[in-house]
């Protein structure tokens, strides 16, 4: 299993809009096949930290989620709306 933690600092006034978008790709991206959770969390001490924490049957899957449509169109739109983040992609060990 594979584990995606995407975490994004979103800037002032644009929480809304990056919830709205963030809310579409997690309905498409749950139907997809090899996606076993695509959940989206606030930070409790910063409200515009916002990270997608994701689960993955293997890497085959996430990698054909970069490519699924409705990814190559809402993800791009984020980079307007975030001062900054990181990706980190895990293996499950146990």
């Amino acid at each position: 299993m594979i584990t995606v933690v995407a975490k994004n600092t979103v800037k002032e006034g644009k929480l809304e809009e990056f919830k709205s978008l963030a809310e579409r790709l997690i309905k498409e991206t749950l139907k997809e096949k090899g996606c076993i959770d695509y959940s989206l969390y606030e930070d409790s001490k910063n409200k515009n930290i916002i990270t997608f924490i994701e689960k993955w049957e293997d890497m085959i899957v996430l990698k054909a989620h970069f490519k699924a449509p409705h990814f190559e169109e809402i993800v791009p739109q984020f980079k307007d709306m975030t001062e900054g983040g990181d990706i980190n992609i895990y293996n499950k060990i146990k």
